[in-house]
């Protein structure tokens, strides 16, 4: 497989065994003793021993914090950001799925602030509270295709009290260094692979049908989602082939890259269940999908068979889109329904919509969402009714 240095949105470097080069990345940024941030499953992998492993080798002493954990709270950060300031560090590898690159770069950021995390939402001009000193620089190394959090400028993360999820921005969120290696997503299963990359698609998908004049942003997610197309169900079913495993994670890292443009309904609806009911990201996004899809087709219908276009599909209608989605999701062994992840017992239906709708991503959704838009996208989802 060829390598190559690619500079858009950062600094990427691509390719298998490209991890190889983990402490030049460091030296580029005089890293001496970087903090690195995964999870505790990964903690204990033979990629992070590798890793670590590599940085010892050339004379780098890396500290590890591994507490994160698959919907990463505040505690996380702050436990990482007292770990990072505790053994001196001057510099961030953030190393795993979404949850590790969130909490790296949210402690990255952290390191250098007074304030409270919460005081840099990604709301009106919050970032510019931000103290700019000593921000500690970020290396990240994603290990599955998924949230694209390598290219983006924002984390999300749980806030315990209230039990929101709540998106934290700052352009300097941005990691310096990108290490995109398919050797690092191998062993990755099936249905972890599914529903990242069913991830990866909601966010081309729903940068694309975003409202806003940004081309770049759609350029980019229309290839996005062609490359899913052609590789999600092949890195499926064989984990080992490196040619899908590298597409997807291009595919991730673009769909974070496109979706500055903005998101919509999809991720209104996943975020509170990831907080309140421990959903995994990926697969409330693509439970939720063709819901989504049907309520704004007045608003993206023109744009969708632009999609069925650009993927060649047999059927270039919205309707064409809507069973290629469905047929898609079930090739993947993902389930239709939302209540057949979540009782509905379970479901505190008034409260999710209430936090789905003042979500940030609401605000770009193609067509305008109400509270009851909320409550029956939910209703439909758990009924598998589309409108």
């Amino acid at each position: 497989m060829q390598k190559y240095n690619w500079n858009y949105p950062t600094t990427m470097w691509v390719g298998e065994n490209r991890i190889n080069d983990i402490a030049l990345a460091c030296k580029n940024f005089n890293i001496n003793k970087p903090l690195l941030v995964t999870d505790k499953g990964l903690a204990q992998s033979d990629i992070v021993k590798k890793t670590l492993l590599i940085l010892k080798d050339n004379n780098i002493s890396a500290e590890l914090y591994s507490n994160v954990i698959g919907n990463p709270t505040g505690t996380n950060v702050n436990e990482g950001v007292d770990s990072y300031k505790k053994n001196q560090c001057d510099g961030v590898i953030a190393f795993g799925g979404g949850s590790g690159l969130d909490v790296g770069k949210a402690v990255a950021f952290m390191s250098a602030q007074t304030l409270p995390i919460w005081d840099f939402e990604d709301v009106g001009d919050n970032w510019t509270k931000a103290n700019l000193d000593k921000i500690a620089p970020i290396i990240a190394v994603p290990t599955t295709a998924g949230t694209g959090s390598e290219t983006g400028r924002a984390s999300v993360i749980l806030n315990e009290e209230t039990g929101v999820k709540n998106i934290i921005f700052h352009p300097k969120f941005l990691p310096s260094i990108v290490i995109l290696d398919p050797v690092l997503t191998v062993g990755l299963p099936s249905k972890m692979t599914a529903a990242t990359g069913m991830d990866a698609l909601a966010h081309n998908l729903e940068a694309y049908c975003a409202p806003g004049y940004h081309p770049m942003a759609d350029g980019i997610a229309l290839e996005g989602m062609r490359l899913i197309n052609k590789w999600l169900l092949e890195a499926v079913k064989n984990g080992s082939n490196l040619e899908a495993r590298m597409n997807m994670l291009t595919a991730a890292s673009m769909g974070s890259t496109a979706f500055q443009k903005g998101l919509g309904g999809i991720h209104s609806l996943s975020h509170p269940v990831n907080a309140l009911n421990n959903i995994h990201h990926g697969l409330s996004n693509a439970i939720f999908m063709p819901y989504v899809l049907s309520f704004n087709k007045d608003a993206i219908e023109e744009k969708i068979i632009k999609v069925c276009d650009y993927l060649e599909l047999k059927d270039r209608t919205f309707n064409g889109f809507i069973n290629w989605v469905l047929k898609f999701r079930k090739d993947l062994d993902i389930p239709h329904k939302l209540s057949d992840v979540i009782q509905e017992k379970d479901l505190d239906l008034e409260r999710l919509s209430k936090m789905a709708l003042e979500d940030p991503s609401t605000n770009g959704n193609p067509k305008k969402l109400t509270l009851e838009d909320m409550r029956l996208l939910y209703q439909n989802s758990m009924s598998g009714q589309l409108f």
